[in-house]
């Protein structure tokens, strides 16, 4: 139907004025429909800004949450590592995280202790916990384990600018240490470094201080490989079991743990006090007196194997008739008929209860050599076989047999109960059957000697450990027994000598590595020190000038040195020389006794108490003084006597650094103006410099 609409100008206006409200009212609408949407846009986008503000403030406000949490009594932890600073705030420590980064958002806080469980491609476990046993230190307890078996764990430690000592015996020893070229890490194991100049030696502890008054303990538990790099100037901490000598508890999976402690003290003397006193063990006894104030006397380097009963009876007649001293005669090796027997050889010895009664009637006492290995070819071998005796293979009940400088050998299992109290068995029957046999120069015992692959009675998670079961056979014996290899051994009371030395001037197992080597061994808490003999072995091609003898100045300038250690040992006697060395020899042997050994045996009594060393560091009294650090050629008994032997051949003049306080030279002068430098002091051949401190 259609809708009539009233015609005329009225209708055509109603018309109009419909049709104008119809358009308006559409205008408005599509007007305000693009204003809506606007404003949905504009209330869209505020509320958009309004989140993403709270986001990022509750971000920044999470950030600076997470950046508090990582810092932590001067201890500032990165994904990458971390860095502790001082009390001045300078940074004294940095240690790098090498084998992974952490994943910083996995870390928590609880109370002392900061800990994370991821890393940036795998879960561990990690955390460091803060001590302060005392004022004065501050000690981090820093542990990283994966969670994966096989996969190492490497930290780096940066020299960071300063000075560093400890670890282990080296055969090229320098003081501070002097690491050089790169080596990427291998196991830290008890090595013969006469044998491998590049590996650690006999003596070693998981220890290191710096003269930024740090000092880094790793755990024992930790399977611990050690390398380093000279360009970067750190060392490398390493975790691992594969390709190592290192093997987990018995049924546990091989996951590897890195742990150490590391504590800050106020200076560096304090800081290694305090960790001595935590962390090593101490002597609970002090070795014979008669080793501290008379010479041993070996037959090593004037005889080496060709010794037999004329040899030592006039070796020890001359040392009677040259008016010497002896603490003891020591008897090196091949006195046996074999390598692993106990019975001396009858056509080399052949009235030996007769040479005995001889020497304690001379007033001698005997040492006589041994060692752990036992022979193939020996009297003994089937027996120590047939009883399990021996280190064996990996795999069923045959020895594992080795070599060593003496031929091929099972070496004895000292994780055996029954190899133990077997070998012990014959070192106390030879004291019973001869007189005047007092004791053992127990050698060899490094972990090196062991073959690549082997088992024990008692599984050795720590290789090492094999050095610390063969040091404790000394024990029964520890009045004059030597050793010459310690790991975790400080508390067996006895001499610890330093590796064999060649008859050269040099820093390679020569007379310059003496007074660094003997400083390390210290350091690690070894203080009754025995170095080795006068003048050194007279090996061929390994002998200053080539000669038959130790070079005669190298030999005096030895001999002056060694009056000034806490014992003294010869061998090449110095009436191969002439009078004056004869003389000089007597004066120094009578200077040891009068002036050195009752100071010595002072401070001897007090390493039961506090491990402090006998001969120390010239920073020991000098903390504040750089100079102090990097002196490798003088020492102190003590805090009061300062010793500067001549170490260069054709010199009698040498620069001597006295530390602050007032000094008495041998030769009666006063100096009281320093810390200073001595220029050109002049020493004669027959003298030795050193200092007494006055009040």
């Amino acid at each position: 139907m259609y809708h009539v609409v009233p015609g005329g100008a009225d209708g055509a206006m109603v018309g109009a004025v419909t049709h104008h409200h119809e358009h308006s009212h559409l205008h408005r609408k599509h007007k305000m429909g693009k204003e809506g949407r606007q404003m949905m846009f504009a209330i869209l986008l505020g509320v958009m800004l309004v989140i993403t503000a709270v986001a990022a403030w509750c971000y920044y406000s999470s950030s600076l949450r997470k950046a508090d949490l990582l810092k932590t009594e001067l201890l500032d932890l990165s994904k990458d590592g971390f860095v502790i600073r001082g009390q001045a705030g300078a940074i004294v420590f940095r240690m790098a995280f090498r084998s992974g980064s952490l994943d910083l958002e996995s870390c928590s806080k609880e109370g002392t202790i900061l800990s994370c469980d991821r890393s940036d491609t795998r879960k561990l476990n990690f955390f460091i916990q803060t001590v302060r046993p005392k004022d004065t230190v501050m000690c981090y307890r820093v542990r990283w384990e994966e969670l994966e078996s096989d996969q190492p764990v490497e930290h780096a430690m940066s020299y960071n600018g300063s000075h560093w000592y400890g670890g282990a015996e080296s055969s090229a020893q320098r003081w501070p240490i002097s690491m050089t070229g790169i080596q990427t890490p291998k196991p830290f194991i008890t090595s013969d470094v006469y044998a491998n100049r590049r590996d650690f030696g006999g003596i070693l502890e998981r220890y290191w201080l710096s003269s930024n008054a740090t000092a880094i303990k790793i755990n024992d538990s930790v399977p611990f490989h050690l390398g380093w790099d000279e360009d970067q100037m750190i060392m490398r901490f390493q975790a691992r079991y594969q390709e190592s000598l290192y093997k987990p508890e018995p049924g546990q999976p091989a996951r590897a743990e890195l742990s150490y402690r590391v504590c800050v003290g106020s200076d560096v003397t304090s800081i290694h006090k305090y960790m001595v006193r935590r962390y090593f063990n101490k002597p609970n006894k002090v070795p014979s007196e008669a080793v501290f104030r008379h010479p041993i006397w070996s037959t090593w380097a004037v005889h080496k194997t060709s010794v037999d009963q004329e040899k030592l009876l006039a070796y020890a007649a001359n040392i009677r008739k040259y008016g010497f001293n002896c603490s003891h005669l020591e008897l090196d090796d091949r006195y046996t008929t074999g390598y692993g027997e106990f019975e001396f050889d009858p056509v080399k010895f052949p009235n030996t209860s007769d040479m005995f009664r001889t020497l304690e009637a001379d007033r001698f006492l005997v040492s006589l050599w041994t060692h752990p290995f036992v022979n193939y070819n020996s009297a003994n071998f089937g027996t120590c076989m047939k009883k399990g005796f021996l280190v064996r293979q990996p795999e069923g009940d045959l020895p594992a047999l080795v070599h060593w400088w003496n031929g091929v050998a099972g070496i004895l299992d000292f994780t055996n109960p029954g190899a133990r109290e077997w070998y012990a068995s014959h070192l106390r029957a030879l004291k019973a059957k001869y007189p005047g046999v007092v004791s053992f120069k127990f050698d060899a015992g490094e972990t090196s000697y062991l073959p690549q692959q082997f088992s024990t009675l008692v599984p050795l998670r720590d290789p090492s450990l094999y050095t610390r079961r063969y040091s404790e056979m000394a024990i029964p014996f520890r009045e004059r027994a030597e050793l010459r290899v310690g790991y975790q051994s400080q508390n067996i009371s006895c001499f610890f000598r330093i590796m064999d030395r060649d008859s050269v001037w040099g820093y390679e197992l020569g007379l310059k590595s003496i007074i660094p080597t003997v400083l390390t061994i210290s350091i690690l808490g070894y203080q009754f020190v025995l170095p080795d003999m006068i003048g050194g072995n007279v090996y061929p091609n390994r002998t200053y000038g080539g000669q038959q003898l130790p070079d005669r100045e190298l030999y005096i300038r030895w001999l002056e040195l060694s009056a000034f250690m806490p014992a003294m040992r010869f061998s090449i006697p110095p009436w191969e020389y002439d009078d004056e060395v004869v003389a000089i020899a007597k004066k120094f042997t009578k200077l040891h006794e009068t002036l050195v050994a009752p100071r010595v045996l002072e401070l001897a009594a007090e390493v039961l108490d506090t491990g402090d060393p006998i001969i120390r560091p010239l920073w020991w009294i000098a903390t504040d003084d750089e100079a102090a650090y990097k002196i490798d050629s003088q020492f102190l008994i003590g805090d009061d006597l300062m010793v500067a032997p001549v170490l260069e051949p054709g010199k009698q003049e040498r620069d001597i650094y006295l530390p602050a306080g007032r000094w008495r030279s041998y030769r009666g002068e006063y100096y009281d103006k320093g810390p200073m430098h001595l220029t050109d002091y002049h020493v004669d051949l027959n003298d030795i410099a050193y200092f007494v401190w006055v009040q």
